[in-house]
């Protein structure tokens, strides 16, 4: 795949386009010689990346990748850590959760492509994400308490969101590792697909899902994500409000013309 445009964000994450799939950006975790552990500097980078992301209203899906070929993410960088004063610690939690609220909150359709460890906070990446795309070489799992702390990049709560309560207790309060074919089982990833796959798959659901109307896409994200937990009528009311906000865009307009003109829509995202 032909890589059209490359934007680095300090120096251990990138964003790309390619060639062929105009509204999809590729979010690279490019710090291979430490397997993507997060640092600060690469917590700061996750995050500025987001928001340039989150502001170009071209982009219609995104797709986290690794550049690491055993691993998507191996959670925080304990080596930098294991410096830390208490006050050292403080003061990097903002930028840490940062990172992962960045992820959570990009408008558009995000994709996680897994493979190898993702582990920890590299795990609470991949939860952030809409969809989890993994191979079979994944291994996955939220082992913070088994080094005196929690899941704190969302993992607390976006896990039970996927799996149930009980089930999220047992893996957080049992710090276990799940390989591919179990977490597949267990709802912990979406889609099992062959070795080394989870990069062309999840690309190939990016552009799938980015041939469809921009403006119905996130505010089909923010109703989803809005009516998580509420009850179901709350929940409707979340929903109407997002309809309102596409009932009389130009995206609709254009989407039931070319319907009817049996023609590929040429969306104005709007």
């Amino acid at each position: 795949m032909t890589v059209t445009s490359e934007q680095r964000f300090g120096e251990f994450v990138v964003v790309r386009r390619h060639e062929g799939q105009d509204h999809v950006a590729e979010l690279v975790l490019d710090r291979p010689k430490a397997m993507n552990a997060v640092s600060t500097d690469m917590a700061r980078s996750i995050a500025a990346a987001c928001d340039a992301l989150g502001a170009d209203r071209d982009v219609r899906a995104t797709v986290l990748t690794s550049s690491h070929e055993r691993a998507f993410c191996v959670g925080a960088d304990l080596k930098e850590r294991n410096s830390f004063s208490d006050a050292d610690l403080v003061r990097q939690r903002p930028t840490a959760r940062a990172a992962y609220t960045g992820v959570l909150e990009l408008p558009m359709p995000v994709i996680a492509a897994v493979h190898g460890f993702a582990l920890g906070g590299g795990f609470e990446l991949a939860l952030a994400c809409d969809v989890i795309v993994a191979d079979a070489t994944a291994v996955v799992g939220l082992p913070e308490v088994s080094v005196g702390v929690i899941p704190g990049g969302g993992g607390t709560q976006l896990l039970p969101r996927r799996v149930g309560a009980a089930r999220a207790a047992e893996l957080v309060f049992s710090a276990r590792r799940v390989e591919a074919a179990e977490a597949r089982e267990l709802g912990l990833v979406d889609e099992l697909v062959e070795a080394g796959r989870d990069r062309e798959k999840a690309l190939a659901l990016g552009a799938r899902i980015a041939a469809n109307s921009p403006v119905g896409l996130r505010a089909a994200k923010k109703a989803l994500r809005l009516g998580q937990g509420l009850d179901l009528r709350a929940g409707l009311e979340v929903e109407d409000a997002a309809w309102r906000s596409v009932a009389f865009s130009g995206d609709r307009a254009e989407g039931v013309a070319a319907f009817n003109e049996k023609r590929r829509p040429d969306w104005p995202g709007e």
